[in-house]
């Protein structure tokens, strides 16, 4: 069975938001505050250790009931059980999309054409859990019988941020390993990397689902170059490991078939890290912070399976989103984590976000006319306070932001965590309120400056509140957004899954560096060729 492929701008409820949105586009959240006191307790979702409140946005009991018919129209609740039951959604890849099955419970049952393959995914996950044991524990050791002291992941794209990200987030629970990234072709990255290592006491981890992505081959070759010149091949079988399906070229690299983690192709790159991609995480976390992120994570997959889609937590953010994308015309949205541990977490969600729903086509085959997408960026508070909130307080756009928060710090100073969730807090309702030229004036403000100080506030966000940055938590949040995603594929009819996109520029790419090679010139625009012909001749 595939998707349903309905168009969104031909449903009722699409037509009524049109009309509804022409009624409330110029209220101001402040007054809807003023006329419901209980406006706070009816737009806020309490689950788990996550406190969502949604209050902060440019919607009434109206819109919230026209988006939930939005839902049901484009049938979201077949389309999630479409994909939680294995059925071929990623059509266009002839693929079904089960990341949800790498965290299921190992009782679950997730069938991809016919079989079974919840055995399949603890096989492999008792395997990540013996080498994460073997390396921390120092049984597993280097050409030279020395214990390991640094892994390196060498991947790009979702080989690369979702663990790089991750690692960052839970660095409070690292262990003594030191884990390092590399990911861009660019020569100085990986050799910046490399003067820092010891190549007997370096375990190296090779991610690329073929074993023939530029980026990754390129960096691997490079380290194992380096590597040579203090080791014979014979010890590329201890040193280097890799996450792959191409067993005759990983074999052919040097590496010990024991040695070799699969993939699957029901899991797309950039919801990987909860396979064997996810490798270094467990090396730099322990197994069981490993496994207690999948558990985190499996609790939001039954969330939003199960939950009335009005108290469910990414179709509500979601359907947010798709409220701003496409009738208030924002095109962007701010993800602001008030941790640093959270730096990389706006630009994992680039990847996952992006790839996915930077779509124009639909999922009939037709052009779409209508906007898809969100562009993502951000930055943790408070430094984003000192950058870019300038822009969304003051500047023209409308950009709506979600704003993640932990009531608990880890290290426990708790004068340091006051002064950042106060911060947290403020900046959404300072978003909410602005200020009115009344309050510019009675600060005592010079007359010709008032209209410089003004801010007209109703700016939307999306508070949420999580007791603790554990694992576990990280899972959840991570998954949240997953499945929002999800659900703004189906509402804009479109494949999320697939990535096209990604591959015209690559293939460019191929074809200039044969030039570069054999000094053949190909058809180029003149811009390009100028271009080219300023690289060559740069010696």
């Amino acid at each position: 069975m595939a998707l349903p492929s309905i168009n969104p701008t031909n449903t009722e409820s699409w037509k009524k938001l049109q009309e509804h949105f022409k009624t409330i586009k110029d209220v101001h959240m402040k007054d809807l505050f003023a006329q419901d006191k209980d406006r706070a307790n009816k737009f806020t979702i309490k689950w788990d250790d996550f406190y969502v409140d949604f209050s902060k946005n440019r919607i009434t009991e109206e819109t919230f009931k026209y988006l939930l018919e939005l839902a049901n129209n484009v049938k979201l609740k077949e389309a999630i059980k479409s994909q939680f039951s294995g059925e071929i959604i990623n059509q266009t890849e002839g693929r079904a999309v089960l990341h949800t099955a790498l965290r299921a419970p190992k009782t679950a049952e997730f069938n991809v054409d016919g079989v079974n393959v919840i055995p399949e995914v603890y096989q492999v996950k008792e395997k990540i859990e013996a080498f994460t044991n073997e390396v921390i524990n120092g049984d597993r050791k280097g050409y030279t019988g020395k214990a390991f002291t640094d892994v390196v992941n060498i991947g790009i794209g979702g080989s690369d941020l979702g663990p790089a990200m991750v690692v960052e987030a839970l660095q409070y629970y690292k262990n003594h390993l030191t884990t390092h990234f590399v990911s861009n072709v660019d020569g100085d990255h990986v050799n910046e990397v490399i003067k820092k290592l010891n190549p007997e006491t370096t375990l190296f981890v090779i991610v690329s689902k073929t074993f023939t992505t530029q980026e990754t081959l390129s960096n691997a070759n490079t380290i194992k170059e380096w590597f040579l010149k203090s080791a014979n091949e014979e010890a590329i079988a201890k040193q280097f490991v890799a996450v792959s399906t191409n067993i005759e070229s990983v074999k052919s690299f040097g590496i010990d078939e024991n040695n070799i983690f699969p993939m699957w192709d029901w899991v797309g790159g950039r919801f990987s890290l909860w396979s064997a991609v996810g490798l270094s995480i467990s090396l730099a976390v322990g197994y069981n912070n490993f496994d207690s992120l999948l558990k985190g994570a499996n609790k939001m997959d039954e969330h939003f399976k199960n939950e009335d889609f009005d108290t469910n937590i990414p179709v509500v953010l979601a359907l947010l989103s798709v409220w701003y994308n496409n009738f208030f015309n924002a095109e962007s949205e701010a993800i602001i984590g008030y941790s640093q541990y959270l730096n990389q977490f706006a630009t994992y969600l680039q990847q996952g976000i992006m790839e996915s729903n930077g779509k124009s086509i639909d999922r009939n085959g037709n052009p779409i006319d209508y906007e898809t997408g969100t562009l993502i960026w951000g930055e943790p508070g408070t430094n984003s306070q000192h950058a870019f909130f300038q822009l969304i307080h003051q500047g023209t756009k409308l950009i709506p932001a979600d704003f993640i928060g932990f009531k608990e710090s880890l290290h426990g100073n708790q004068d340091h965590q006051d002064k950042l969730i106060s911060n947290f807090l403020a900046q959404t309702e300072a978003l909410l309120n602005g200020k009115t030229e009344d309050e510019v004036v009675a600060e005592g403000t010079r007359s010709d400056i008032i209209p410089f100080k003004v801010f007209k506030g109703n700016k939307p966000t999306n508070t949420l509140f999580i007791n603790k940055l554990t694992p576990e938590s990280l899972g959840k949040l991570i998954a949240m957004y997953e499945h929002k995603i999800f659900v703004q594929g189906i509402i804009w009819n479109i494949f999320s899954y697939d990535q096209f996109g990604v591959e015209l520029g690559k293939q460019l790419a191929s074809k200039i560096l044969q030039e570069f090679n054999n000094s053949a010139v190909s058809n180029h625009d003149s811009s390009t060729s100028n271009l080219l012909s300023y690289y060559k001749s740069k010696s």
